[in-house]
């Protein structure tokens, strides 16, 4: 099994108006996306070709949506809780998200 192109532990996820799991994770794999819940249970997954994610102007800086499936997630990255990024801030988290998404899908 290859490294993940991005992982992030201690994600919130939320698909309106309620939360999945405080504690999830969000991984990039084999030009896959997946969501996580915090025992390691798939919430969702699918292509990264097939996921439109962003940052929309009412989202802390923290926060990315992505539409996956047809279905939106609210994901609030927290800060420290991706692999090795300890010393990262929390718009940083998020934004290193988005570009390694756009990475794996190739577009950029």
């Amino acid at each position: 099994m290859s490294e993940p192109e991005f992982s992030a532990r201690g994600v919130r996820i939320a698909r309106w108006p309620r939360s999945l799991t405080r504690a999830g994770e969000v991984r990039i794999e084999d030009g896959r996306l997946a969501l996580l819940t915090s025992y390691g249970s798939e919430i969702d997954s699918a292509p990264v070709t097939a996921v439109r994610a962003g940052r929309p102007w009412f989202a802390k800086p923290d926060e990315a949506v992505a539409t996956v499936n047809g279905t939106r997630y609210r994901l609030t990255l927290d800060k420290g809780g991706a692999t090795g990024g300890e010393d990262r801030g929390a718009s940083e988290e998020s934004g290193r998200f988005l570009a390694a998404l756009k990475r794996a899908a190739g577009r950029r």
